[in-house]
């Protein structure tokens, strides 16, 4: 058999498996906000929602346990996981230390095309704000911390970063979308930028803390909002 006859019949795989598509979407549907923390995720109503079978649904269940955005509590089943005060304070001191040493080498590297990759992202987020698309708000974001940390070659940081991604971007959904954050936020961003576009590292480092800090005081405001009465 020629070897143009075996590549008109191979059967490709899939970009995703359909197990994947559907924990791509109840993930999302989680960091969006459509399931709130507390919420029932009944396997049948997922079943009927994703329109997948009920395993597929079981080890998706099981994937968000792992990443704590699903909790399993007894007699009641799978829930969306409660946000944790003290657990968001601890995310937030980690992407601070991490966050703030990479400005900093990104600033003493001084390169165009760290500062032009940053600008864009820092564009996309703005123009994401402007266009109410809080998605693309996140996607952004996260596009600008991957330029922060691979563009100075930290990719043990990000690799470490990349483990609470999920639970980051499920804090960065209620804090984007609270007041004044369209404006707030990005401006603290640009301060990052304009610090290591100077070369300035302790600047960058300062810039990257300050903005870390703030989302975790809105943070820890959202949710002791949300927290139930003692």
């Amino acid at each position: 058999m020629s070897g143009a006859l075996k590549d008109a019949i191979r059967v490709e795989r899939p970009a995703k498996t359909l197990r994947e598509l559907a924990l791509d979407k109840v993930r999302e549907a989680i960091v969006n906000g459509y399931f709130r923390p507390g919420d029932r995720l009944v396997e049948r109503d997922l079943c009927a929602q994703l329109g997948v079978s009920r395993t597929v649904v079981r080890e998706v269940l099981r994937h968000l346990e792992s990443e704590g955005l699903v909790a399993n509590l007894p007699n009641k089943g799978p829930i969306v996981a409660q946000l944790d005060i003290e657990e968001a304070k601890q995310i937030y001191e980690i992407r601070g230390a991490l966050e703030g040493m990479a400005a900093r080498l990104c600033a003493e590297r001084r390169s165009p095309e760290i500062v032009a990759a940053l600008e864009e992202s820092l564009a996309g987020i703005r123009n994401s704000y402007r266009d109410n698309d809080m998605s693309a708000v996140l996607t952004n974001t996260s596009s600008f911390y991957h330029t922060l940390f691979t563009m100075v070659d930290r990719n043990v940081a990000w690799g470490v970063v990349n483990l609470l991604t999920v639970r980051i971007n499920h804090l960065r959904s209620m804090t984007i979308k609270t007041e004044r954050r369209s404006i707030e936020g990005p401006l603290q961003m640009s301060k990052i930028v304009d610090a290591i576009r100077r070369g300035d590292g302790e600047g960058a480092y300062q810039a990257a803390m300050d903005h870390v800090a703030a989302a975790s005081a809105i943070a820890e405001a959202v949710l002791s909002a949300k927290k139930p009465a003692d």
